[in-house]
C-alpha cells in the first residue's frame, strides 16, 4: 500500500486496483489474481466482463453481503452467484453519487483492434473519494486504447493508466494519454500476468512528460 496525494492505493495484479479511504472503506477496481481472501469490499468497480476483469474467483475473495458492484449489463449473469448489498448497471457518461463518493463513468474500447468493441459500451471510471488531503479524482481507465475521449478528461489526480499493450494501450500510448490530460500522478497497470513486463511500467515511466510517476 502507497499514499499518493493523501490516498491509499495499491496496484495488485494485471489491471487491480485497491484503495482504502481515510474511514477504512476499501474500493476495488478490476480484481483478479487476488493473492489473498480480503472480504473487505465496499465497492466494486468493474470495467468489463472479459475473465481478467470481472473475475468471479476474485470477487469471492472481496465481496460481503454489504458491498455494492457496478458493472456493465453483459457482468450481470456472472455475479448471480453472489451474496451482495446492490449491483448497478453502468454505461458510458453516467454519474452517481454515494454519499460523498462520486462515480463517473467514461468510455473504454479499441480503436485499432477487436478486443473491446464501441458498441459494447465498457467503460473507466473516474470516482472522486475523500482523502487525507482533500477529495481526489481517481481514474482507472479499464480496458482500452488511446482514445479521443481521454483529451477531453480534466482534473485527474491519480490516473491508473494500462500500458501492457496487446489488448489495450502500449506504453507509449498510455504516455500519449497521460500527456494530453495532464494528471497528477499516474500509475502504470495492465501488466505482468497476461500481457506486458515490469519493463513496459518503466518504459511509461520515461515517456510521461507532466505527470508524476508512481510504479507500484
Amino acid at each position: 500500500m502507497t499514499t499518493i496525494l493523501g490516498i491509499e492505493i495499491e496496484h495488485l495484479p494485471h489491471a487491480a486496483v485497491r484503495v482504502t479511504l481515510p474511514d477504512e472503506r476499501v474500493l476495488y477496481f478490476d480484481p483478479f489474481k487476488l493473492a489473498m481472501n480480503y472480504r473487505d469490499a465496499a465497492m466494486v468497480f468493474i470495467s468489463h466482463e472479459h475473465f481478467d476483469h470481472c473475475s468471479i474467483e476474485d470477487l469471492k475473495k472481496i465481496c460481503t453481503p454489504q458491498t455494492v458492484v457496478f458493472c456493465p449489463a453483459d457482468c450481470q449473469n456472472k455475479l448471480s452467484s453472489l451474496t451482495l448489498k446492490h449491483v448497478t448497471l453502468v454505461r458510458p457518461g453516467q454519474k452517481i453519487k454515494i454519499g460523498e463518493i462520486l462515480i463517473e463513468t467514461v468510455p473504454a474500447y479499441n480503436t485499432n483492434k477487436k478486443f473491446h468493441l464501441k458498441e459494447q459500451e465498457w467503460v473507466g471510471y473516474i470516482v472522486t473519494v475523500p482523502g487525507a488531503e482533500g477529495p481526489k479524482r481517481v481514474y482507472h481507465c479499464g480496458d482500452t486504447d488511446y482514445i479521443p475521449e481521454m483529451n477531453q478528461l480534466k482534473d485527474i489526480d491519480i490516473a491508473c493508466m494500462g500500458v501492457g499493450g496487446t489488448y489495450g494501450m502500449t506504453a507509449e500510448e498510455a504516455a500519449k494519454a497521460v500527456n494530453s490530460f495532464k494528471p497528477k500522478v499516474a500509475i502504470p497497470m495492465h501488466y505482468g500476468v497476461i500481457v506486458g513486463t515490469p519493463e513496459d511500467g518503466k518504459r511509461f515511466k520515461e515517456l510521461v512528460q507532466h505527470s508524476r510517476v508512481e510504479v507500484i
